[in-house]
């Protein structure tokens, strides 16, 4: 045998032995595809939890971050396995419509809004209709994501339980279409107010040092509860989805441990999210 054709067998069997060397579960990682709302990932929630799930189970998690209208589509066209979402509403829906199903409650924060701190209409302390009774009187500015997420959902059922109109045509009421980081800064721009989850507020403030440039002026309602979801997306509906998978990401961030990690995420020593899990 020439000198060149046992070194390429030496190679060979070298390589080999080092691919049977790697244990299974490395040979066999498996990704889960979920579709969730800003808040999750804005917060960094997902990037906190992501690595501890890895580890648990062996799954890598990746995730797409958008309003909860289009997350619940991207389930409903089988592009994702999970669904991690806040409109509880249109999740019930969902899942009358045989596009989701076994939603289970993980966590809740809740609702505020909020303005500049000089609260040019004069809302601080207010009820939530009151305050949105207020802002439309005086014509202040009011900026919403405007993008059939959760959070707008809900912003346009507290407008709706004013007993007025949605403001959607007046000149005050801006809709940005955009995530909710991005529609506080533009509240900002305008001196205005906004809706945001608490969670996603924090994150404001922690990344302008503990001294954000709006604050919050309402709070405390029990209609601003805030509540998330896990939801799989349906085998029947989708054929192709990962559902054993989902399930155990469900049946994980459900779990004790999981629960305990969304309890002790926090930003500047506060808390962003309640677990809740049943």
């Amino acid at each position: 045998m020439k000198k060149h054709t046992k070194w390429a067998l030496v190679c060979t069997i070298f390589v080999l032995a080092a691919v049977m060397a790697v244990p299974a579960t490395a040979m066999q990682a498996k990704t889960l595809l979920m579709a969730t709302t800003t808040s999750t990932d804005n917060t960094g929630l997902l990037d906190y939890l992501a690595p501890a799930f890895t580890k648990a189970t062996g799954i890598e998690l990746k995730w797409t971050a958008v309003g909860t209208g289009k997350a619940l589509k991207l389930g409903q066209n089988c592009d994702v396995d999970v669904l991690m979402v806040h409109a509880p509403g249109a999740e019930m829906k969902y899942v009358d419509a045989g596009f989701g199903v076994e939603r289970r409650e993980v966590m809740f924060n809740d609702f505020v809004i909020i303005g500049p701190p000089a609260d040019p209409a004069v809302i601080k302390g207010q009820s939530v209709k009151k305050a949105l009774q207020t802002i439309s009187a005086k014509s202040a500015v009011f900026v919403s994501r405007g993008d059939n997420s959760g959070t707008n959902k809900k912003e346009i059922s507290l407008w709706k339980s004013t007993g007025a109109a949605v403001p959607e045509k007046e000149s005050w009421y801006v809709q940005t279409g955009q995530g909710m980081l991005a529609s506080i800064n533009i509240a900002s721009q305008k001196n205005g107010y906004t809706m945001t989850d608490r969670g996603t507020f924090i994150k404001y403030a922690h990344n302008h040092g503990g001294q954000p440039p709006l604050v919050v002026l309402v709070q405390g309602d029990d209609i601003l509860k805030n509540q998330y979801s896990v939801m799989k997306v349906n085998p029947a509906h989708c054929n192709k989805v990962q559902s054993d998978l989902a399930e155990q990401f469900s049946d994980w961030i459900c779990s004790a441990p999981a629960q305990k990690l969304i309890a002790d995420f926090r930003l500047m020593g506060k808390q962003l999210f309640t677990p809740n899990a049943r």
